[in-house]
Parts: C-alpha cells; sequence; structure tokens
C-alpha cells in the first residue's frame, strides 16, 4: 500500500507539474500578443522563459519556449521608447543583436514555420513572416558591413540565418558558405555547400542593368520588368544583360577543397566524382577535379584531367601555361617546352611562358657543368672540354632571341632583365650587360 500511495503521490506531483507549464507558457504566449512590454512585463516574461528552459516535454512545448525563447531581444525592443532617435536606436540593436543572437532567431523561426506546416495550425506564421520581412534588409546590410569589415564568420552567420528565415532565397546561403571558407569556419562551410548541393542549385540566370540618370552609376536588378519599368520612367537608361554562369562546379570543388583541408582525401574523390556523374563533360568541374590532383601532387592525373578539358578549350592558353609548370617541376622538360611554345603561339604577348620556356631550354646546361668540372687535363677531356663548351654556347645563343623577345614585351620586368644578363654576361656580351645594368641601376 505504501509505494501505491507514493506512485500516486508522484503521478500526481507530474501532473501537477505539467499543468503549472502549460499556464507558464499561457503566460508566455498572452505577453508575445502584446505590441509593446513594459519593463516590468519583459522582466516576467524572461523569467518565465528561463524557469521553463529544459522542462517543455511534449513536441509543441519545445517548439514554442524555443521560438520565445530566440524572441527575448524582440521583446526588449519593445519596451525602448518610440521617440528613440535612428542613430541611438541602431547603436542599441548592434548591442542587442550579436551573430550568435541573430542565428538562433534564424533557427527558432524556421523550425516554428515548418512546425506550423506539419501541425496545420498556424499560431505564428504570419507573424514571423511579418518579421522577416521587416528585417530582412536591415539583417542583410549587416551582413554586408561586418563582411567588408572582415569579420567573415559573423557575417557568414546572419546570411545562414537570412536563408533560414527565407529558404528560397538560396543566394544568402552561397555568400554564407563563401564567408565561412573566409574566416576559416570549414565546419559550418561544408554544412552550407552540402545544402546547397543537395537542393541542386546553381545560381544561373541573368542580371539586368541600366544607367541612373540622377548618379551617372550603372546599376543592377534582379527583374528584367522592374528595370524596364524605371526606364520607362524615364529614370534609367541604357539597359544591357549580362548571363551569370552556373555556380555549381565551384560548389563541388569547394566540398572537396574543404575535404582536403580537414585531410578526407577519399571524400574529396569522392564529391567530385559524383558531381562528374551528375554533370558529365562539365569543364568547371574538371578544373575542379585537377585543382584537387594538383593539391595531392597527383602530377599524372592533374596532367590527364587537364587534356581533357583541352579537348574542349584547346586554345586555352592558362590551362596550357599551367601544363607547362607542372610538367616543369615534374622534370619532363621536353613536354614543358613544348607547352610553352604553344602559349606563346597561342598568346605571343604572355611574357612568362618566354621566361619559363627559356629557363626549361636551359635546364640541360647544369648537366654540362657537372661534367666539364669532371673532367681532368689529358688531351682527351681537353677535346671533350672544348665540345661541351661550343654546346653551352649554342644553347645560350638559343635561349637569347626568346629572352629578347619578352623584353620587347616587358622592357621594366625585372626577371626578363636578370635573365638576359646571364645569358649576355655567359656570350660576353659586354655592352649588353653594361645598358642593362644602367637600367637596373646597378
Amino acid at each position: 500500500m505504501k509505494i501505491n500511495h507514493l506512485f500516486l503521490a508522484g503521478t500526481l506531483f507530474l501532473a501537477t507539474a505539467s499543468f503549472a507549464q502549460k499556464d507558464e507558457l499561457k503566460a508566455l504566449k498572452k505577453l508575445y500578443a502584446k505590441d509593446a512590454l513594459k519593463t516590468e512585463e519583459y522582466t516576467e516574461y524572461k523569467n518565465l522563459v528561463q524557469k521553463l528552459e529544459g522542462l517543455a516535454t511534449e513536441e509543441s512545448d519545445k517548439v514554442y519556449l524555443k521560438f520565445y525563447k530566440a524572441m527575448v531581444p524582440m521583446m526588449e525592443m519593445s519596451t525602448w521608447d518610440k521617440n528613440m532617435s535612428p542613430v541611438v536606436m541602431q547603436a542599441q540593436m548592434t548591442k542587442l543583436f550579436s551573430p550568435n543572437t541573430i542565428e538562433g532567431l534564424g533557427v527558432a523561426m524556421r523550425e516554428t514555420l515548418d512546425y506550423e506546416v506539419k501541425s496545420g495550425k498556424k499560431l505564428y506564421t504570419d507573424d514571423i513572416n511579418e518579421t522577416i520581412q521587416a528585417f530582412k534588409g536591415q539583417l542583410l546590410n549587416v551582413a554586408i558591413s561586418l563582411g567588408n569589415a572582415k569579420q567573415f564568420s559573423e557575417s557568414s552567420k546572419i546570411l545562414y540565418s537570412i536563408y533560414l528565415m527565407e529558404p528560397k532565397e538560396m543566394e544568402n546561403l552561397y555568400f554564407a558558405a563563401s564567408y565561412a571558407v573566409e574566416g576559416k569556419d570549414y565546419d559550418s562551410a561544408l554544412k552550407y555547400y552540402e545544402i546547397l548541393k543537395d537542393k541542386n542549385y546553381t545560381g544561373e540566370g541573368v542580371k539586368y542593368f541600366a544607367k541612373n540618370k540622377l548618379t551617372g552609376q550603372l546599376e543592377s536588378f534582379t527583374d528584367k520588368s522592374i528595370r524596364n519599368k524605371f526606364i520607362e520612367l524615364g529614370q534609367y537608361t541604357d539597359p544591357t544583360e549580362e548571363k551569370v554562369p552556373s555556380k555549381r562546379g565551384e560548389i563541388v570543388k569547394n566540398i572537396a577543397l574543404i575535404y582536403l583541408q580537414q585531410g578526407k582525401t577519399d571524400a574529396a574523390k569522392s564529391a567530385i566524382a559524383d558531381a562528374k556523374k551528375e554533370l558529365p563533360g562539365d569543364t568547371n568541374l574538371l578544373l575542379s577535379e585537377a585543382e584537387i590532383y594538383l593539391k595531392l601532387n597527383d602530377v599524372p592525373n592533374y596532367q590527364k584531367t587537364i587534356k581533357e578539358v583541352l579537348e574542349k578549350n584547346p586554345n586555352d592558353h592558362i590551362l596550357i601555361y599551367n601544363l607547362g609548370v607542372t610538367s616543369g617541376n615534374n622534370n619532363q622538360f621536353d613536354e614543358a617546352e613544348k607547352y610553352y611554345r604553344r602559349v606563346i603561339e597561342i598568346k605571343p604577348d604572355y611574357v612568362d611562358a618566354y621566361v619559363n620556356l627559356a629557363d626549361m631550354m636551359l635546364k640541360p646546361d647544369q648537366k654540362l657543368v657537372d661534367e666539364m668540372n669532371k673532367l681532368g687535363y689529358t688531351e682527351k677531356d681537353q677535346k671533350r672540354f672544348e665540345f661541351l663548351k661550343v654546346e653551352r654556347q649554342k644553347l645560350f645563343n638559343k635561349v637569347l632571341p626568346i629572352l629578347e623577345s619578352a623584353y620587347k614585351l616587358q622592357p621594366n620586368n625585372e626577371g626578363v632583365i636578370n635573365g638576359l644578363l646571364t645569358v649576355y654576361k655567359f656570350l660576353e656580351r659586354n655592352d649588353k650587360v653594361k645598358e642593362l645594368k644602367a637600367q637596373l641601376g646597378k
């Protein structure tokens, strides 16, 4: 009997506590419904949130308690003097709404909206949507300001919060991911990029521009009809359009690069492989894959992938130049020379290709010098020495016109001048050496 009495007492206690929680939630709901709170009402609101935190058991109670807690800063704002100057109000808001606070607000709003869709009872849906529309612009301005101040992680959190409030505007999530990378918050960046990938976001579209008659500045519009309306009104002129390319390749590449940053090589390769199944032959993805191989120092696969890209864009001088660099770094000097010559053929003013070509062509010189240093004073060795000396002269004479061509293109390029000095000194072109040294101020 004693045990039964204890059980009954415990049951009654839980029931009483549950009723108490319901009453307190009702009190919170009543306070929240007010347009403005008095200071003592705001204090009561905060105390109720703190008292109920962790005690809610039912899903609806958990969702709404989290929402009420996230709205504490909004409730505090409702106690402010309505005659407060905009400058003071902005300063107060900056103190009140930290990036973490805004992130919590965004999460709570999204969870509440999703729950009300699921339950079919729209208790706060309209109110939340009105709040979002009222504050979204201000939050976006704060995010932009933080980004400009290089507070990338903070800006990223706010942009993510805005995305949670308005999931259809996925561009905010894209920029949140970009800022998270800048702030080295790779876990958040990966999370955001994965969402973008799963939702098939590309960012592809068209931007519409027109010149503002008043300022003379070119301004962008998201909607063509709105832009055209302003032109009809005589406020804007010179309409133009610009196609925005897909960001899909960049997103997948960044997922893979973050995995690499985290030491997850297999996950990085898998990320690219999955994307290639979805977008076979996509040039951006092939370039992303090549970049991963380069970071892994996997030169053969890097070169193979770049050659695939070149099949589609055979005159891309930057890609061919990069093949020259990797070939040279991999001691494939003949290959490197071939690529640099191709770059010069496609883009004759690309000075770096001339400099690197000259460097590749001079690679055999070290081998000749090493052999000459090992020779003795026998007649046979002396003949060999003279032969190698002539070979070196041929080599430097062959390189000379390449560096002179680069010099004509960029006469103030110190790298080109120093290369020429080396060649002129070897060939004993003292007049040219003197001329170049004077240019360098030596």
